[in-house]
């Protein structure tokens, strides 16, 4: 018997551009404003948790210490700095929702989107919203 599912899985990706102030870190904020920003997501977890719709969120370290991996000659790994220097974008963090459509994941990354940064006034980052496709068909 094939069950139909009733919600979608998609993932929600935080992009800072490569200038702004998060890009450098949150060195540059106040600590009140990290924590405004902290408790943003905080209670935005909170709120999908209780409404069953979160699958997974977590925040990204910022370059330049992410790496970039390839495969080489028997599999070893080839280990660069990451993201490129001509990256005008990075991804800060990401959110794993299970919802009923794309609609709903778009208010989701809305919210997001919305988080406080210096001052209080919404960074308003760039949500990148893609649905997590199922696996074939057992």
């Amino acid at each position: 018997m094939c069950r139909r599912r009733t919600t979608v899985k998609f993932m929600l990706m935080m992009h800072a551009p490569a200038n702004a102030p998060a890009g450098a870190g949150l060195a540059s904020w106040k600590p009140e404003e990290v924590q405004r920003m902290i408790k943003f997501m905080k209670d935005l977890n909170a709120e999908l948790t209780a409404r069953g719709e979160l699958a997974g969120a977590e925040g990204l370290e910022y370059p330049p210490r992410p790496r970039i991996v390839r495969a080489q000659a028997e599999g070893k790994p080839i280990v660069t700095d990451g993201p490129f220097v001509e990256t005008k974008e990075f991804l800060t963090g990401y959110w794993i929702v299970e919802v009923p459509g794309e609609e709903r994941a778009f208010e989701i990354a809305a919210r997001a989107s919305s988080c406080p940064g210096p001052g209080g006034a919404p960074l308003n980052m760039p949500i990148e919203v893609r649905q997590v496709m199922p696996g074939p068909p057992q």
